[in-house]
């Protein structure tokens, strides 16, 4: 059925599927321009973290975070993808 289809950009996949589909048929220049735009958000944050905690405890803190299952987690980068796929598509016009 169409509405089941997986590659149906309304309905199917998930936003990280959306994500690297927009971004490989998107302008090469917006999608570096975004990519470096998170970069350096992270960059950021990972700057305002090493004011609070050393380097080690900071990769440790991370690792355990990421082992851990978590619908938070999950839900977060979802809320990140989509996010990154409307930056790109409406600017890919």
């Amino acid at each position: 059925m169409f509405f089941d289809d997986e590659d149906d950009i309304f309905t199917g996949g998930s936003p990280k599927k959306k994500f690297f589909d927009i971004v490989y048929h998107a302008n090469r220049n917006l999608v570096e321009k975004e990519l470096d735009a998170l970069v350096a958000r992270l960059c950021v944050v990972e700057n305002l973290l090493a004011r609070h905690m050393d380097e080690e405890t900071i990769e440790e803190t991370v690792r355990q975070e990421s082992l851990l299952p978590s619908k938070e987690l999950e839900a977060c980068m979802a809320d990140k993808y989509i996010g990154l796929t409307a930056d790109i598509l409406t600017q890919n016009e």
